[in-house]
């Protein structure tokens, strides 16, 4: 079993119930590929990405590891007029982890997070870990409780 991530200690500390998920982190080359090597549906299987908007904000987004975000969509979920992914080597500073390791849970800040509406259809999603090769299988109600979610169609038609 891995060491504890921040993900854990937070889900700990509100009593919430998950499962963990590890696999070798150099086998991880993207979302689709974590979720194929744990056995779970990439259309549950969620990818957090951060943004930068005009008003340089910072937002997450939370879709399903198979889907892009609408850069124009999410713009409009968060009253921005634009918004555009950070780079990658920016992820680290801004939030506290890294690219395939990135967690909407415990960030550095607690940022505006909008998840797409087809997270509804699940009884339980899974995300990062917080560390590559690292999932979190929880129920949305509980991932709701640790952080403030909106709900939005972000993903691409």
């Amino acid at each position: 079993m891995a060491s504890k991530t921040n993900v854990m200690r937070i889900l700990d500390q509100k009593k919430i119930e998950y499962k963990v998920y590890e696999v070798d982190p150099k086998l991880v080359i993207d979302g689709v590929t974590n979720s194929e090597l744990i056995n779970s549906d990439p259309n549950s299987t969620f990818k957090t990405l951060v943004t930068k908007g005009k008003s340089k904000n910072y937002y997450v987004f939370i879709i399903p590891v198979n889907e892009s975000l609408d850069l124009k969509k999410a713009a409009l979920a968060v009253g921005e007029k634009e918004v555009e992914m950070i780079p990658f080597k920016d992820l680290l500073s801004v939030t506290g982890y890294i690219h395939l390791g990135c967690s909407p849970i415990g960030m550095k800040k607690q940022y505006v997070t909008v998840i797409d509406n087809c997270a509804k259809s699940y009884n339980k999603i899974i995300i990062s870990g917080g560390k590559i090769g690292l999932s979190i299988e929880l129920s949305l109600s509980d991932l709701n409780e640790v952080l403030d979610l909106k709900y939005e169609n972000i993903t691409r038609s």
